[in-house]
C-alpha cells in the first residue's frame, strides 16, 4: 500500500453490539447507526500532512501514527474536518470537550462503533487466526509494522486487532478512573489475550504511548 493523505473509509451497515463491563459484571446491549470508519489507522504520513508535526519513535510514511494523545488525536479530526471543509465535531475549550453527533465532520469512533466494526458480524474473540490478522508479541519481532501487512475482517478493515490500539471516545470507567479514556484493539507488544475484539484497556487522554494511536469514523 502506498501513504495517501486521502484517509480511506469505510461504510458499515446499522446493527447492534453487546458490551460488557468487568469490574460492575454489567452487560448491555447498543443498537448502531450507519457510519464509516477509518479502513486503517491514521498513518504518521496522514498525521503530518494534516498537522505539520511527526510524532513517535518508529518512523515510517505507512507506519501507524503513535505516541499520540487521546488530545491529539481529536484535534487531529477536527483539523482535517477543516481542511475538508466539515463542521468540526468537537468544540474544544481548555480541557473540556463537546461532541455534536450532528455534526457531519470527523470524530473517534465509540467504543461501540468499534467492537462492532471489529466483529464485523462474527461472534467470537477474533475475526479470523489471530496470525493471519495481527501483528502481537508472537510475530510483531517486538515492533510496528505497515498497515494493512495482515488480513482485514469481512468488512474490509484492516488492523483492528494488534499493531496498535485505538483511542475510542468514550470515558472508560468514571466512577474509578475518572477521565481516563478507552483503548481497543491490542498493539505489538501485547500478548495473545489482549488482541481480542472485547478487550478494554484504559489510559488518561494525555499520555502518548508507542503501541498507541487511532482510527477515524464519520456519519453514514
Amino acid at each position: 500500500m502506498v501513504a495517501d493523505v486521502l484517509i480511506e473509509l469505510t461504510s458499515l451497515p446499522p446493527g447492534q453490539v453487546t458490551l460488557s463491563d468487568r469490574r460492575t459484571q454489567r452487560v448491555w446491549p447498543v443498537d448502531l447507526t450507519a457510519f464509516r470508519l477509518g479502513t486503517f489507522p491514521v498513518t504518521q504520513a496522514q498525521y503530518a500532512e494534516v498537522t505539520g508535526e511527526r510524532p513517535g519513535t518508529a518512523p515510517g510514511d505507512n507506519r501507524p501514527v503513535e505516541g499520540v494523545s487521546w488530545w491529539d488525536a481529536v484535534r487531529f479530526c477536527n483539523a482535517l474536518s477543516e481542511r475538508d471543509g466539515l463542521p468540526p465535531a468537537y468544540r474544544l475549550a481548555d480541557d473540556s470537550i463537546d461532541w455534536d453527533p450532528a455534526a457531519s465532520g470527523f470524530r473517534l469512533p465509540t467504543e461501540a462503533e468499534w467492537e462492532y466494526a471489529c466483529r464485523a458480524g462474527t461472534a467470537g474473540p477474533r475475526y479470523g487466526p489471530l496470525d493471519d490478522v495481527a501483528w502481537y508479541r508472537g510475530n510483531s519481532e517486538e515492533r510496528i509494522h505497515d498497515v494493512g501487512g495482515k488480513t482485514p475482517n469481512s468488512w474490509g478493515l484492516h488492523d483492528m486487532l494488534g499493531n496498535t490500539w485505538d483511542w475510542c471516545w468514550d470515558v472508560y470507567d468514571a466512577e474509578v478512573y475518572g477521565t481516563y479514556r478507552v483503548l481497543r484493539g491490542g498493539g505489538w507488544f501485547d500478548e495473545h489475550w489482549s488482541c481480542r475484539a472485547s478487550v478494554r484497556r484504559r489510559s488518561h487522554p494525555s499520555l502518548r504511548l508507542d503501541d498507541v494511536g487511532f482510527r477515524i469514523a464519520a456519519p453514514g
